[in-house]
């Protein structure tokens, strides 16, 4: 089985009006949520599929690096490959990210040659199903967070995960009336990552520390990012007051960075995009780190059910006591609560994935187990630029963000 074709699709959905938000220290305006498509083709008529971080930069990447790289090699071992290429280009690691990336359709396509699901060739599954966390809440009034959390709960979701940096007050109050508008059984996580990302109005330490004290109260499962995530030492300080659990991870740069994070005591829960941040290989070496060091691991997913399903696979080969959660981020619609519409999200496959009582049900057909939907990339075609801005009132600047979540900031817009 040789390697015939590396394909890229970048994919925009944009919004018919920028939704824009205010926190505490600025607004947040988005434009659209963009998406990658990666496709491998071999010549005995297999596809493998993955998905990638959706920006101009991994694209040009696939199509002038990786894809020359693939072309015409057999496609036996995956981690063989990694290997050559990381001896070669890949000794570059933005580079390597994004071959970690393109990686996943490697493994897509052994398994359908095997005629297992992909998760028997990443590790082997341990279960058939991952607990999910429904993502939503983005800066809004208390009640309103509330509202959405019973909403997230009424879909079936065990939990909900929201993000704050309305002021500390509304913060805390917000946490409390989700609290009572879900009960004391339904797990709550607060992404806190505004709190650095507001200029001179950041949250300093003491209070996030009064902040972790005071929502604490409340059973809270985690407080997400709640200081510059480059800080371990704050991080260090804040999680030997033992207030609550502590997660962090996204935006940790390699696995140097994330070894500090596991090592030196700095979170509860350790928190990876398998899109954008080192793929299987990396993901499986931090786990036997994880389950060392008696710490919990969490999939930062944001992006489309395809993210989502590929972290799942690899997440079923790891028992919930050490690979406890994915995120799934919940996206609006007619007949569904959730932060804003996002379609092209679920529309990446042909059937929904099945979900049992808050839990992802991985499936057992070859390679990821569904079929792909490529109709999505005629109908949503490309929009260059960031998705995201943040403007900061003091310092006044802007700054752009663009789909690579493992990236604090792209850098400050243009004008």
């Amino acid at each position: 089985m040789k390697i015939s074709s590396v394909r890229s699709f970048l994919l925009s959905y944009p919004f018919r009006e920028p939704l824009k938000l205010t926190f505490y220290g600025g607004e947040r305006t988005i434009l659209k949520r963009d998406a990658m498509i990666i496709r491998i083709d071999t010549d005995n008529g297999l596809t493998g599929y993955a998905p990638g971080p959706g920006s101009e930069r991994a694209h040009s990447v696939i199509q002038n690096t990786i894809a020359p790289f693939l072309f015409g090699r057999k496609v036996a071992d995956p981690d063989a490959l990694r290997v050559q290429f990381f001896d070669g280009p890949g000794q570059n690691p933005d580079i390597a990210k994004v071959y970690c990336a393109v990686e996943v359709a490697l493994y897509d396509l052994v398994a359908k040659a095997q005629g297992v699901p992909l998760s028997e060739v990443i590790g082997g599954r341990v279960r058939d199903r991952i607990r999910l966390y429904g993502s939503a809440g983005m800066y809004m009034p208390p009640e309103r967070y509330a509202e959405e959390a019973a909403a997230v709960a009424d879909l079936g979701f065990r939990a909900y995960k929201m993000r704050p940096g309305r002021g500390p007050d509304a913060d805390l109050e917000t946490v409390r009336l989700m609290r009572k508008a879900v009960g004391p059984d339904f797990d709550l996580m607060v992404d806190a990552h505004t709190w650095w990302r507001m200029g001179d109005r950041s949250y300093d330490f003491s209070t996030v520390e009064q902040l972790a004290k005071e929502m604490a109260s409340y059973r809270v499962a985690w407080l997400e990012e709640p200081l510059p995530p480059d800080d371990h030492n704050a991080y260090r300080r804040l999680k030997e007051l033992d207030l609550l659990p502590i997660a962090s991870g996204e935006h940790e740069p390699n696995e140097l960075r994330y070894l500090d994070l596991v090592l030196t005591g700095c979170v509860d829960y350790v928190q990876m995009d398998v899109c954008c941040q080192g793929g299987y290989a990396m993901a499986r070496r931090l786990f036997s780190e994880i389950a060392h060091e008696g710490l919990r691991f969490a999939f930062h997913s944001w992006g489309t059910a395809l993210e989502v399903l590929a972290a799942a696979h690899l997440g079923i080969c790891w028992p919930e006591l050490v690979v406890e959660w994915l995120e799934y981020p919940c996206y609006s619609s007619e007949i569904r609560a959730g932060m804003y519409p996002f379609p092209l999200a679920d529309e990446m496959f042909t059937e929904p994935l099945e979900i049992d009582h808050g839990d992802l049900i991985v499936p057992r057909k070859p390679g990821l187990g569904v079929e792909v939907n490529e109709s999505v990339i005629d109908r949503y075609p490309w929009i260059p630029g960031p998705w995201s801005f943040f403007r900061i009132d003091s310092p006044p600047e802007t700054l752009a963000v663009t789909s690579d979540h493992s990236i604090k900031w792209e850098g400050k817009a243009a004008g």
